[in-house]
């Protein structure tokens, strides 16, 4: 069963990439709002890792599909691979956190 996006919301996420090189990364951030995708929608995200080891990496992407949850709320599923720096790059694959309607997060940092 499909259920349409709850209008103007978000996500958090919070993470960390692969081993790689001796060290991991650690990835933070909110989502963009839903995008459409015929019944379902996901949400594009980019941002940057923590500098760890003496540099950070970028990533950017977008998220699976709403994974509907029995309390009525959903997540989505991302994963990607961050640029290349420092001849390496890092791995990464999270779920976000249930919906965060945009004006509720805005009001929280005004």
């Amino acid at each position: 069963m499909y259920r349409t996006a709850e209008p103007d919301h978000v996500h958090g996420y919070e993470t960390c990439t692969s081993y790689a090189s001796g060290h991991i990364h650690y990835m933070f951030g909110t989502t963009g709002n839903e995008v459409q995708t015929g019944t379902n929608h996901v949400h594009y995200l980019q941002g940057k890792t923590t500098i760890d080891n003496g540099h950070a990496h970028c990533y950017r992407g977008v998220t699976g599909p709403a994974i509907y949850l029995p309390n009525g709320d959903h997540i989505h599923r991302f994963c990607g691979v961050t640029t290349i720096d420092h001849c390496h790059s890092h791995a990464y694959n999270a779920s976000t956190s249930y919906s965060i309607y945009r004006h509720l997060f805005n009001a929280a940092y005004r």
